[in-house]
């Protein structure tokens, strides 16, 4: 019964070196370890964070300064392009209208069934769309 308990335990222990088995476990590899970069202390040791209430630090111009950095400055426009935009109305357009268009007190112009027919049918993925010319 000893050689059994003995033979048990060494057995036990000897499968534990194999991969196989009851003992088997992912081991990562050690080739694609890296390590990460040390933190980075900000130069300026000045900045504390705003009071509660504060006005808020960002402006406008910070704003713009954002969009223009992400996206760069606004395209010049050609002679052409400004002009077509000049008598279109451009500069008598309402800074808010896209609010307005919304509302229930605007009056809208009846544009035809056809028109009617298009913003009322049912989203789909355009699998059965179809165009007739006549």
């Amino acid at each position: 019964m000893r050689k059994l308990v003995v033979a048990a335990v060494l057995v036990a222990t000897l499968s534990a070196c194999g991969s196989r088995g009851i003992f088997n476990r992912a081991r990562p590899d050690e080739m694609q370890v890296t390590r990460q970069a040390p933190l980075v202390i900000p130069p300026d040791f000045a900045l504390v964070p705003p009071a509660p209430g504060a006005a808020p630090t960002v402006t406008p111009e910070a704003n713009r300064q954002a969009m223009e950095a992400m996206f760069g400055a606004p395209a010049a426009r050609s002679a052409s392009e400004a002009a077509t935009l000049s008598a279109a109305g451009r500069d008598n357009a309402l800074p808010g209208i896209r609010s307005a268009v919304g509302d229930p007190q605007t009056n809208l112009v009846d544009k035809g069934a056809t028109t009617r027919d298009i913003l009322s049918a049912p989203e789909g993925d355009g699998q059965y769309g179809r165009a007739v010319a006549n």
